[in-house]
Order: C-alpha cells, then sequence, then structure tokens
C-alpha cells in the first residue's frame, strides 16, 4: 500500500485520481509522496522514504529543489494546468487599468446615498474615461504554457501582440497565433508596446528583470502587468516610474506594502489560479504524475529531474538511479549489472544541469545486493527499484 500526504487542502477531484492501493497519511514520516500547494517545505525534515513531491501549481519556490535533488526526491509541478485561468485575469488586469474601473466603482460606492446618482453620474463619468484594448500593443515576456493564452486572447480583441522569448519549446510556437510578432530582443518590447505583461519563472537571471533600467525604456504611460512572481519586479522603481508619469498603471496579483494602496497600482490578493477549474486541474495533473512516477518509474514535468519515460516495464524489474552528471557513470552502473549476470534490456539515461537520471529494465529481478552495489557508486544520490 503506497501511502500520499498532503500539506495543503488538494481538489477532491485529485485525488480520487488516486487507486485503491494507495491510502492517505497524516504522518508525514509515512508518505511516499507529497501534495502541497503553498505550504513552504524549507525548514521541513525530509522522510528518508519520501519519493517524490508534486506540487499542484506551477511555482515551486516553496520547496527546497536542491535538498531534494539530492535525496533523490523527485519534485514535480503542473505547467498549463492553471493557465486559462491566469490567462483570464491578465485580461481583465488590462481592462482594469486602461477603463479605471475600480476608481469609477469605488465612486458609485461613495454616492450610494444620493437619490440623484444617476444624474450626478453622468456629469461625473469622464473622470473615470479611459482607453480600449484595441489597436493597441501588447508585449508578452515569456511564451510559456500561459504567456501564449494571453497572446492568442490578444489577437482576438484586436491588439498588436509582441512576443519574446529566447527559449519558447516546440509546442508554445505551434499553439502561438500567426498574428503574434516573435521579437529577438527584450527591448523591443519595451519601446514599442502600450501593455507589458511578464510570464517568465523566478530564477537568479529573472529576479528583478523589470527595475530602473528596463523602466526608463519603456514608453511613456505604459501599463506593466505582472501576474508571475513578485520578485520579477523591482516595485520600488514602478512607483518611480508612476510619479514620473512614465508608467500608467501597475498591476499584480501579489500584494505586498510596497504597493498594496499606492497611487497607480492595482493591486490583486493572488487570484491568478483561484478559480474551481484550475485548482482541479493542478490537483489531478498532480496526482497523475505522482502516480505515473511511483508505478513506473516515468518523469514528467519535473522541476528538479529530467523528464525520463520508458513506458510501461515488460522486463522482469526496472531501476532508477538518480546520480550527478558526471562522466563515466552508465559505464559503472552497466559494470555492477552485468558483474552479477544480468542483463539490460533497455536502458534511458538524461540529465538536467548537474544531475540525472538513468533507467534500466532488466531481464532478471534487481536483488538488494544489486542495488545496495549500485547505491555505493560515488556521485549517485538514490537507487530505486519500481518493480
Amino acid at each position: 500500500m503506497r501511502k500520499y500526504h498532503c500539506l495543503n487542502q488538494i481538489a477532491q477531484e485529485g485525488l480520487d485520481r488516486f487507486s485503491k492501493e494507495y491510502e492517505r497519511t497524516e504522518r508525514i514520516e509515512e508518505a511516499d509522496g507529497i501534495l502541497v500547494r503553498s505550504a513552504s517545505m524549507h525548514e521541513m525534515e525530509l522522510p528518508e522514504n519520501l519519493l517524490a513531491v508534486a506540487r499542484a501549481g506551477a511555482g515551486v519556490n516553496n520547496i527546497p529543489l536542491e535538498r531534494c535533488a539530492e535525496k533523490g526526491i523527485v519534485v514535480f509541478n503542473t505547467p498549463g494546468a492553471n493557465a486559462n485561468g491566469v490567462k483570464e485575469l491578465v485580461i481583465a488586469g488590462m481592462l482594469l487599468a486602461s477603463r479605471d474601473i475600480v476608481d469609477g466603482i469605488k465612486w458609485v460606492e461613495q454616492n450610494s446615498r444620493n437619490p440623484e446618482i444617476s444624474k450626478t453620474a453622468e456629469k461625473e463619468k469622464k473622470r473615470f474615461a479611459g482607453t480600449e484594448l484595441e489597436g493597441k500593443k501588447l508585449g508578452i515576456i515569456g511564451l510559456g504554457a500561459i504567456g501564449v493564452r494571453v497572446a492568442n486572447a490578444a489577437c482576438h480583441l484586436g491588439m498588436e501582440v509582441f512576443g519574446y522569448d529566447p527559449y519558447v519549446s516546440v509546442d508554445a510556437a505551434w499553439n502561438l497565433s500567426r498574428g503574434v510578432h516573435h521579437v529577438l530582443d527584450v527591448r523591443e518590447i519595451y519601446s514599442r508596446c502600450d501593455f507589458i505583461t511578464v510570464h517568465v519563472p523566478l530564477m537568479d537571471s529573472t529576479k528583478g528583470m523589470i527595475g530602473t533600467e528596463a523602466i526608463s525604456e519603456m514608453k511613456d504611460g505604459v501599463i506593466l502587468l505582472n501576474f508571475a512572481r513578485d520578485l520579477l519586479v523591482e516595485e520600488e522603481a514602478v512607483l518611480e516610474g508612476i510619479a514620473d508619469g512614465k508608467i500608467r498603471r501597475y498591476v499584480s496579483d501579489f500584494p505586498n506594502p510596497v504597493t498594496a494602496g499606492k497611487k497607480g497600482c492595482i493591486v490583486i490578493p493572488h487570484l491568478g489560479a483561484s478559480t474551481e477549474e484550475s485548482e482541479i486541474n493542478c490537483a489531478v495533473m498532480a496526482v497523475r504524475q505522482m502516480r505515473e512516477y511511483l508505478e513506473n518509474g516515468n518523469i514528467k514535468n519535473s522541476v528538479n529531474f529530467p523528464d525520463c519515460d520508458m513506458g510501461v516495464c515488460a522486463s522482469a524489474s526496472r531501476v532508477v538511479v538518480f546520480h550527478k552528471n558526471i562522466a563515466n557513470m552508465i559505464a559503472k552502473f552497466s559494470a555492477v549489472v552485468g558483474g552479477n549476470g544480468l542483463n539490460i534490456a533497455n536502458m534511458m539515461n538524461r540529465s538536467k544541469g548537474a544531475v540525472a537520471c538513468t533507467m534500466m529494465d532488466l531481464e532478471s529481478n534487481a536483488e538488494e545486493e544489486i542495488l545496495e552495489q549500485l547505491g555505493k557508486i560515488d556521485g549517485v544520490f538514490r537507487v530505486r527499484k519500481v518493480v
């Protein structure tokens, strides 16, 4: 019986995807897998028997990825599962920023007791006059699952869309509308676009990417949107840009003391993926990926190990080895297996940065002694017999 533990509330529709061979446990030390949304795991002691962590969402800055990798714990996320929910809120954010809807609603609330409100509104509405999206230029930085959906929706709204992503995937390229201009220099987006929205992961290379220098290159009166990660934007620089008239509106899905309640800022309480559909999609995808790994050893959408898939094992046993991405490892694994008289029916090796994964289907059963020998090889993090 395999066991899983939930660090946050996970949609029941996702948990229902576990078979009868799984049971939920409230004792984390018993868990083969952990399901998590926003709970921080950085201070958590990782159980020795823990095999997988599945994040029901995209961001993984609440999970100690490097520490998990060193223990051979595969961390998954669910890219694209919440993409439609975020896309819709980005479009809403553009409308809120361009039409001054928020201040208009506030005015109505403040004048709700005025018996002549309908007449007064006709006089006052010019204060909240805005601009339309049609015909405006939208720049999208990052053409992943969300960025592509935003681009396609904006094209349908009649916007001229510019996309920047030096690492755009084949799948994203196929799904991207032909009307999107693919630019090779992000500065072209800064200088040409009326709206700029950021959809890249938070890494050392992207942290603070929208700062004083980037803002100085933008058009006057630009509307800037951040529904990706708060630390991508230097928000003190944004406030300076608003004061100088460089930025017309800043729309963020990440409340903090810097921007909350500040003039020119529309701050939303992290609602990007807070839809019933998104939470269900993320939960279903997280459980599906965890089961595939626990039952077959196959890895898809891992953030700390490479994707590795050999389908269902048709041989006597399958062994998965997590190790450093260094030379001569495959030869050492083969020597151990062959030295014990076993033949390798199928093998796959994939690497991701400093780590790698090797899967071996063996024609005979892999005894415990073989697993121990593989585990003693210098550079090996973990050896797991799947079947």
